[in-house]
């Protein structure tokens, strides 16, 4: 496993993607709108990870619950697997809950599926891998 990106809940991806080019020199290597998720997503790229940036489609979405509840800030860690669903599999056994049953399409072209934070210590967690050629 590898931290593949840093989520954070932006209120105004514009403001803030000025922010982390104009003032933080980071580079955006993608925007894009996953409706399944309620977010428009930029990524930044930071080393050998990246930076997610997620602002909210709609008010009733994900990432508008987060804002309203906690405020922008971090959203998420995710974590970069070789075989999602062999982990997935492995970590259900041991009793880890997730936000839904599988993995499923998410930016950049990834699986993704969520732990859930009640198996995590309050940590809302991502584990993701490159969608193959034959997904």
């Amino acid at each position: 496993m590898k931290i593949d990106h840093l989520g954070i809940a932006v209120k105004d991806l514009d403001k803030t993607l000025s922010f982390y080019e104009d003032k933080l020199g980071l580079e955006k290597t993608a925007v894009e709108t996953v409706a399944d998720q309620g977010a428009k997503i930029a990524f930044l790229k930071i080393g050998e990870s990246k930076i997610e940036l997620l602002e909210a489609l709609d008010e009733d979405g994900p990432i508008a619950r987060h804002i309203a509840k906690r405020g922008e800030g971090i959203h998420h860690l995710a974590l970069g697997v070789d075989n999602i669903e062999e982990k997935v599999s492995d970590m259900k056994e041991q009793g880890v809950r997730f936000i839904g049953e599988e993995p499923t399409p998410g930016a950049e072209n990834m699986k993704i599926i969520f732990i859930h934070p009640k198996s995590s210590d309050g940590v809302l967690m991502e584990l993701c891998e490159p969608l193959g050629e034959e997904d």
